[in-house]
């Protein structure tokens, strides 16, 4: 049975329509909540792919949240040993920090649906095929990051000009959720409404504008999901695939 280590920041924050994919593959999945135990030091020995998910901590508050430091290691040990990475929002500036790029404030948040455009390494890429030129795609986030030296940019928007990359054939960064289920983003947005990040049914970034979009976009994000990480789960095949000729 195959097996992978998820690293979760905060509850709200999941893997979303991955889950089925990977039970329908069979995968054993261990979940490492660092918001419930920041001190843990998992070890990637044993697993068969990495994935990094979203938090509302940016990649430099080690301080804060120690656990940082140690998934900086973690993701090294996975491009290291080559196995399946991935990671999501906060995972994805975790990633191009690791590899040497800056991370920062971007200039503006985006909260809801935004349109992502499909740049010529997507277009040839084997997760990002599947995109139409612009997909309309769930983003909440407000740091952003450079392109890692070596990675090759996948989709940009007009608001955050890195939204995926790849480094090598199978570590992933991606800036927007397409994991994102319709319980995931109607908990977000009840949770920044009661922070005062968005409102209720005013202003550019608004509860109401955020239910519309979700109920006309999120039957085909959940389709364009299934393909993309359908794809991914596939570099878990051919990893399989190399250790059975290395063993030889």
């Amino acid at each position: 049975m195959r097996k992978i280590l998820v690293c979760q920041h905060v509850p709200y924050e999941g893997l979303g329509t991955l889950i089925p994919l990977f039970k329908q593959e069979k995968f054993r999945i261990r979940f490492v909540n660092f918001g419930r135990y920041p001190d843990a030091k998992p070890d990637l020995k044993g697993y068969d792919g990495l994935i990094i998910l979203g938090g509302p901590m940016s990649v430099d508050q080690v301080e804060e949240h120690p656990h940082l430091a140690h998934e900086v290691q973690l993701v090294r040990q996975a491009m290291g040993s080559e196995i399946p990475l991935l990671g999501i929002c906060l995972g994805a500036q975790l990633i191009a920090k690791t590899l040497g790029a800056k991370v920062f404030r971007n200039p503006v948040k985006e909260f809801g649906w935004q349109e992502v455009r499909l740049l010529p390494g997507g277009r040839e890429d084997p997760l990002l095929k599947h995109f139409h030129e612009t997909e309309k795609i769930f983003q909440w986030h407000e740091d952003a990051f450079e392109l890692p030296a070596g990675g090759v940019q996948l989709a940009a928007s007009s608001l955050c000009a890195q939204q995926a990359f790849r480094m090598g054939r199978k570590t992933y960064g991606f800036q927007f959720h397409l994991e994102a289920s319709e319980s995931m983003i109607d908990r977000w947005t009840r949770l920044a409404l009661q922070k005062g990040e968005i409102q209720e049914n005013s202003g550019e970034g608004n509860a109401e504008r955020i239910r519309e979009e979700s109920a006309r976009n999120i039957e085909h994000s959940k389709r364009l999901s299934a393909q993309v990480f359908g794809e991914f789960i596939k570099l878990f095949n051919e990893e399989k695939r190399f250790r059975r000729l290395h063993s030889r």
